[in-house]
């Protein structure tokens, strides 16, 4: 494979010149938009609730209202408290491969008593929809479905079929897309896809600077450390003490540092970033996306958390519990510590480092065991259709492929052998991320703009001048 900093340059030959801005949604469009998103929020679908099948089924009724086909429009149980909706619409190519295109329609917990609005509402207030998934990742599946009813509405036929695929647990197991690969990969098979649920718009001092497409995605891992001991009364303490044990387990793996490393999704993230940053920042990146690295630049973006894991595999303590009483010495101690390992670096040999860190005394576990995936390469027909798409709307703004350092269902779908993107389009700032936290929003006009994009996006992929 060719140099990533060669692929830039290729992508920076083909593209378009820069064409008008777009008009945005008609307010037909809008409200069409906005009631999918409002019926999604307010279907409560975290993990204890189960009501993922409730929320996909919704999403089917209404594009079989639309008038899709009912058996282009199914939905799975992949449990009695998991829902999937996968949906077709019909290109006029039959030789051509489908594209597939990506949301999840659970969420994780909120409650009310946190929030200073209702969680299972959805609110417009000063310019934003507040509700749990209205970031991660309902927003995403309303655009979807929007686009799709729109399209009917239109009678537009794409030259391929465009596949939607809403998942019911992306937050916990990801069973969903996994099992429609592995059981049902007819309806999701596809020559690429299109992740809602990741990537995005981001807003420096309320303007779109980049538009991040998500190429690849770090790999999730829990471990589990414990150290026991016979305990005994607290007035005599003596060594061994497991609390010790584990603390000072935890206080190595702090101040660790993985390797670091960077592939070609990594090394043309720093490489286009230094083009929109300046000062030492910019002199930073474009020194360490060189080979080798420099090491006084690669010191100076390890200390940024957000720049240190694009860099280099991670861990880090999530949880600790430990004793039975006040009064008397502990039995054990435990400690759950989260790893996101970098695509294409062994989890062996992290799970090996972490033995070692922790030490004799403690033993440890695979909570959850790493699921490796590939990336995706950011070829010059993905990112330079992007590229046009974006700038059609956000005129000047670089697209710029990233790493996830977080997981979403696009590793399973890239591991069954299916290049997969991340392109949310929500334009946000990243320093209020609010999924999975309080007062999770997303702007109003982001959203519409998003779904706008989608619209465009989808027909440039998809139609008669795909760019093939």
């Amino acid at each position: 494979m060719r140099r990533m900093s060669r692929v830039v340059v290729l992508l920076l030959a083909v593209l378009a010149p820069p064409v008008a801005a777009q008009a945005g949604l008609s307010q037909a469009d809008r409200t069409l938009a906005h009631d999918i998103l409002r019926q999604l929020v307010e279907i409560v679908t975290t993990d204890s609730a189960g009501n993922t099948p409730q929320a996909a089924q919704a999403m089917a009724d209404r594009l079989i209202a639309a008038g899709f086909p009912a058996a282009d429009v199914r939905v799975f149980a992949v449990t009695p408290r998991v829902g999937t909706l996968v949906a077709r619409l019909r290109g006029t190519d039959p030789a051509l491969r489908p594209i597939l295109l990506l949301a999840h329609l659970d969420v994780v917990p909120a409650r009310r008593e946190d929030w200073s609005v209702d969680p299972w509402t959805l609110l417009e207030r000063d310019g934003w929809f507040y509700g749990r998934g209205t970031s991660d990742n309902k927003a995403g599946a309303a655009t979807l479905v929007a686009n799709l009813v729109r399209y009917q509405q239109e009678g537009w036929r794409p030259e391929r079929d465009v596949i939607v695929a809403l998942t019911g647990d992306e937050e916990t197991s990801g069973a969903s897309i996994a099992g429609l690969l592995a059981q049902h990969r007819e309806l999701v098979d596809a020559e690429f896809a299109l992740n809602t649920d990741a990537g995005g718009i981001t807003l420096k001092a309320g303007r779109p600077t980049v538009f991040e497409v998500q190429a690849s995605e770090k790999v999730y891992a829990d471990y589990g450390l414990e150290a026991t001991d016979r305990g005994g009364h607290s007035s005599l303490p003596r060594p061994g003490n497991p609390i010790y044990t584990i603390a000072a387990a935890l206080g190595r793996i702090a101040h660790y540092e993985f390797p670091a490393h960077l592939d070609d999704v990594v090394r043309a993230f720093f490489e286009r970033s230094a083009q929109i940053e300046s000062g030492q920042l910019a002199a930073d990146m474009r020194a360490v996306a060189r080979v080798p690295p420099d090491s006084g630049a690669l010191a100076r973006l390890s200390a940024s958390p957000v720049y240190n894991a694009q860099l280099r595999t991670t861990c880090v303590a999530t949880r600790a519990d430990a004793g039975h009483a006040d009064n008397a010495l502990p039995q054990r101690a435990r400690a759950a510590v989260n790893c996101r390992i970098l695509p294409g670096e062994s989890a062996a040999d992290v799970e090996a480092t972490l033995r070692s860190l922790a030490g004799d005394s403690v033993r440890l576990t695979v909570l959850s065991p790493p699921s490796e995936g590939p990336s995706s390469p950011p070829t010059a027909l993905v990112i330079g259709t992007l590229e046009r798409v974006a700038r059609d709307q956000w005129p000047g703004i670089p697209v710029i492929p990233t790493m996830e350092t977080g997981a979403t269902d696009g590793r399973s779908v890239r591991r069954a052998g299916i290049p997969t993107y991340g392109v949310s389009a929500v334009a946000g700032d990243p320093n209020d991320v609010r999924a999975h936290g309080m007062d999770e929003r997303v702007g109003v006009q982001a959203y519409y703009d998003a779904t706008q994009f989608w619209y465009s996006m989808i027909k440039a992929f998809a139609g008669r001048r795909s760019g093939r």
